[in-house]
Parts: C-alpha cells; sequence; structure tokens
C-alpha cells in the first residue's frame, strides 16, 4: 500500500510510540541501505531513548499514518553534558528515516522543517550527519536545508561484499548572544 502523504500528521513524539517507532526503524534498518543499524535495537533500548530524548526536550518528530502508526522519524540527539568533554552542547546529530511507501512525497522536508523548528528554540547552531554516498535523494534533501558536505570517509562501510563511503554534512546558524 502506498501511503498517503497528504493525511500523514507530522507531530512530536510520546513516550507510548515507543514500540511503534522501534517497529519503523527496524523496517528501514532491514533494508540494509540506509542505516548503520541493519535491525533495531530493543525494545527496552527504544523506549530508553525516547524517554530519554523527550525528557531533555530534544527534537523528534514521528509522521503517523491514519491509525496513528509510525511510519518516519527525524531527531536531533544532543550528547549529554559531560565536564571532562565542555563545548558541545551547541551542536546534534541528525537522524531520520520514512517508511519505503513514504518516501518522495513530501514528509522528510516537512519532518526537518519541525526538527530544526524545535533545534531553534533550544538554540542548538550546528547540525551535523553522516549518510552513505549512495543515499542521493537524502542528500539532495539535506543540501536543500543547507547542509555543505564537509568531508568523506572512503570505503566507510563494507556490507554484504558492496562498499559505501560515508559523507559527513553539517548546516550551520550564526552564533548565539
Amino acid at each position: 500500500m502506498r501511503g498517503d502523504a497528504a493525511k500523514a500528521v507530522i507531530r512530536p513524539i510520546r513516550e507510548a510510540d515507543a514500540d511503534s517507532y522501534r517497529a519503523c526503524l527496524d523496517t528501514v534498518a532491514r533494508e540494509r541501505l540506509y542505516l548503520a543499524f541493519t535491525e533495531a535495537p530493543s525494545a527496552a533500548e527504544a523506549r530508553f531513548f525516547v524517554r530519554s530524548m523527550i525528557q531533555r526536550g530534544l527534537p523528534f518528530v514521528v509522521a503517523c499514518d491514519e491509525a496513528d502508526a509510525v511510519v518516519g522519524w527525524c531527531n536531533i540527539h544532543v550528547a549529554p553534558d559531560n565536564p571532562l568533554r565542555p563545548g558541545f552542547a551547541h551542536a546534534g546529530m541528525l537522524g531520520m528515516g520514512l517508511l519505503e511507501p513514504w518516501r518522495g512525497k513530501g514528509l522528510g522536508t516537512r519532518m526537518m522543517q519541525a526538527c530544526f523548528e524545535g533545534a531553534a528554540r533550544i538554540g542548538l547552531e550546528r547540525i551535523e550527519l553522516q549518510v552513505y554516498a549512495s543515499n542521493t535523494g537524502a542528500i539532495a534533501l539535506y543540501r536543500k536545508f543547507g547542509f555543505v558536505t564537509e568531508g568523506t570517509k572512503i570505503r566507510a562501510r563494507k556490507l554484504d561484499g558492496h562498499y559505501d563511503d560515508i559523507v559527513i554534512m553539517a548546516r550551520l546558524r550564526p552564533p548565539q548572544g
């Protein structure tokens, strides 16, 4: 069944979404094309991650279908404060994914816009990501949002006998204050 993007809702994730988010993540991971994961973490780990992101007020949105099932996600993770590694609270790492029937319909754009609004509210100045070079659709989306390539890890992944480069990208906002 093809996803009807016009009926999809983009909203902040809730703790009750953790299992549906995990199922979505697992489906995308098992494609073995787009994520470093080849399967989702355990249900307990997924619940912990969702709860932690919510408690810390970090940007995390989901796209949900008419049955309120998660069909995509976009989040920006910020490393927890560590007195031994100061100076990184202004930067976050973008993660996102969409189930195949929902791709190419503008949901990635809508999710990223919602996530970036959350990032601005909490003062993030640098959003970074890593994407496989073969994922040209995602790279085009990231460029649309102002991401620039900072470097490439050549043959960084070898999976199922195939190499893929990892493109390192970032989007910068002017410093605050």
